[in-house]
């Protein structure tokens, strides 16, 4: 991911991500859906998204962060800070 990333990039990429890692719908990953409840990420799989994000950012997510986290727009809104920062 580039330094500098629109929230829409960030959206598609965090979509793609979830496409990928969980093998879920693109149509399904929409940002109102809630991670456990409508996607049924449970706490293995956040830990794998974790990962994949430290790999696609360069940044390391922080925890804390991690754990307010409920919705793709909440995901999508912690990556796009985490890239705003240096």
């Amino acid at each position: 991911m580039s330094e500098v990333m629109e929230k829409n990039e960030v959206f598609l990429k965090v979509q793609s991500i979830f496409a990928d890692l969980f093998e879920l719908d693109p149509a399904d990953v929409t940002p109102s859906a809630h991670l456990y409840e409508d996607l049924d990420i449970d706490s293995i799989d956040a830990v794998d998204l974790i990962v994949r994000l430290k790999e696609e950012t360069g940044k390391k997510v922080d925890p804390e962060v991690y754990k307010t986290i409920r919705t793709v727009d909440d995901m999508v809104e912690a990556v796009t800070e985490l890239m705003a920062t240096p």
